[in-house]
């Protein structure tokens, strides 16, 4: 049985994991099957408990998430901001430029930490809670980086005007899409910069792990 029970819960896990995959998209009940590698009438049946809390909701054949995965979150992100408050204080005083810990949520990008240089006489002031679609920017451009790359995106005024961000992905953590950057007023010596960002995001990985 307890066999059983830990194979059930590693496919409804394997089951949540997908609906999420699916992204903005609807997933099937035929396409969770084909994800999961189980049978249809599994799937209904891993659904029921997990529609029950609200992880899920179903639209006849179509699963998406549900609001109950939002409260989770909120309970996950200000343990993710305690974690990375130290590690983005001291990127910000070795770059000398704002360093933020921003996280996709659907199409958008939130900054949910911010750490200002403690000695620089000007710096970009970047407020938690501040969104830009993904694509944009530093921050959006690094959650589209390969593995085996050069490790950060650069950009220049296209979330803020005047500024130049560079950001790396925090990478290993499993269900997390974020990245770590810093904004600066004027230009950014990136291969001064580059390697402690990447860095600081890696440090974040390991701290969450």
């Amino acid at each position: 049985m307890a066999a059983e029970g830990s194979l059930t819960l590693e496919r409804g896990l394997a089951l949540l994991q997908a609906v999420a995959d699916a992204g903005g998209e609807a997933a099937t009940i035929s396409e969770l099957a084909e994800a999961v590698g189980a049978s249809r009438a599994a799937i209904y049946r891993l659904l029921t408990p997990l529609a029950a809390r609200g992880l899920v909701r179903r639209d006849g054949s179509k699963v998406r998430l549900g609001v109950g995965v939002l409260r989770l979150a909120e309970q996950v992100l200000p343990q993710v901001r305690e974690v990375a408050r130290p590690i983005l204080r001291e990127l910000a005083d070795k770059a000398g430029a704002t360093a933020h810990l921003s996280v996709a949520e659907g199409d958008q990008l939130q900054s949910i930490a911010v750490a200002e240089p403690s000695r620089t006489d000007l710096h970009v002031a970047y407020r938690v809670g501040t969104r830009h679609p993904i694509g944009f920017g530093a921050a959006g451009k690094a959650l589209g980086l390969r593995q085996g790359g050069r490790g950060w995106a650069v950009a220049r005024g296209e979330v803020h005007r005047g500024t130049s961000g560079l950001a790396a992905p925090v990478r290993g953590v499993p269900g997390l899409r974020a990245c770590v950057g810093v904004l600066s007023l004027g230009p950014i010596n990136a291969e001064k910069a580059g390697p402690r960002v990447v860095e600081a995001a890696s440090a974040l990985a390991r701290a969450l792990r």
